[in-house]
């Protein structure tokens, strides 16, 4: 009788931490399903959109004052909007004659995967996540481990981002200003002339995904 008890308790316990674990590994499935189409998209982006859009698409770029008192922000969404007026500019869905319609010089996948990352152009995480595969997975490594393909060639190697103890404000540092006025490894390079204030926040909230707790 105890036992059939043990094993009904066991069972209300269980079943809805198995259904959170089904519920947290398939948000990981889709999120890196969704990896490679947001990433490519965020190049894509960040090329022909970010100039007027804004690096995180709310209108606060540098030719949007071409635009008059046109509000630029990108506003959320579905898919199919998105991938008409991409497509067929402004006009078509009843916004400004000024956007461009892209399908003669974008590629199939470059309007699907521009898509992609519009979904979720409001998201630090996950243009962050642009922002490291585009120019740190070649020391860090894809997962932030330190082995990236090019960690060989260093001593001492790339940093391991997975275990890091420092802070944001050590992050930000040693991205704008390079490895040696850190005193750390002159192999880092200096990003602040590279990238912008906004993609160095962005990629220190994505790094901050990258921790492992032991």
């Amino acid at each position: 009788m105890r036992s059939i008890i043990l094993t009904a308790i066991l069972s209300v316990i269980c079943t809805p931490l198995l259904a959170l674990d089904q519920k947290t590994d398939s948000r990981s499935a889709i999120k890196k399903e969704l990896a490679k189409p947001v990433v490519r998209g965020g190049i894509v982006f960040k090329s022909y959109c970010a100039m007027c859009h804004g690096e995180r698409g709310d209108g606060l770029a540098r030719a949007a004052k071409l635009h008059g008192v046109t509000n630029l922000a990108i506003k959320p969404n579905s898919q199919k909007y998105y991938d008409k007026i991409i497509r067929k500019g402004g006009a078509a869905v009843g916004r400004s004659e000024f956007m461009p319609l892209w399908e003669e010089e974008l590629s199939e996948e470059q309007i699907n995967d521009v898509v992609s990352y519009l979904m979720v152009v409001g998201d630090a995480m996950y243009r962050g996540e642009v922002v490291f595969k585009t120019n740190c997975i070649l020391c860090h490594g894809l997962k932030g481990n330190g082995k990236g393909r090019a960690s060989v060639l260093y001593d001492p190697p790339p940093a391991d981002l997975t275990h890091s103890d420092k802070n944001d404000q050590y992050k930000r540092m040693i991205i704008t200003y390079g490895g040696e006025a850190m005193g750390r490894s002159p192999a880092m390079p200096i990003w602040g002339e590279e990238l912008s204030k906004q993609e160095i926040e962005d990629v220190i909230t994505y790094i901050s995904t990258l921790l492992v707790k032991d």
